[in-house]
């Protein structure tokens, strides 16, 4: 069993800073790419920011510039800072790794946190 754990969601004024955390645990082999999603009130849940193992990061461009993922592939763990926080950006944040669950499992499953919001008031 894999599991997701999220933190770091709050209320901030605008133009405020949040840091969202996000680690598995459980049978895990190999983590591939890790990323945060959001969903707003009425919206499709969109992808805000994905990090390959490798490293390579890509962004929305409606958080280009504000937003930086981060990984910690010993623990585990994926990071979201968000700076220059607006209204829009109000939302739960979900986490997703792409893993591998053990050698013997030759394909990635998508495993999904619990969320966390995070709300901006103007």
């Amino acid at each position: 069993q894999v599991q997701l754990e999220e933190s770091g969601g709050n209320l901030v004024h605008a133009g405020g800073s949040l840091r969202l955390s996000c680690a598995a645990s459980g049978t895990i082999f190999e983590i591939y790419t890790m990323a945060w999603y959001r969903q707003a009130p009425g919206k499709q849940r969109e992808l805000v920011a994905d990090e390959t193992f490798g490293g390579t990061a890509t962004y929305s461009d409606l958080v280009k510039g504000r937003f930086t993922i981060s990984r910690d592939n010993a623990k585990k763990t994926v990071y979201l800072q968000m700076n220059g926080l607006k209204p829009e950006d109000t939302a739960v944040y979900y986490c997703m790794m792409r893993i591998r669950p053990h050698t013997g499992i030759p394909y990635q499953n998508d495993y999904w946190g619990q969320g966390t919001q995070v709300t901006v008031s103007s």
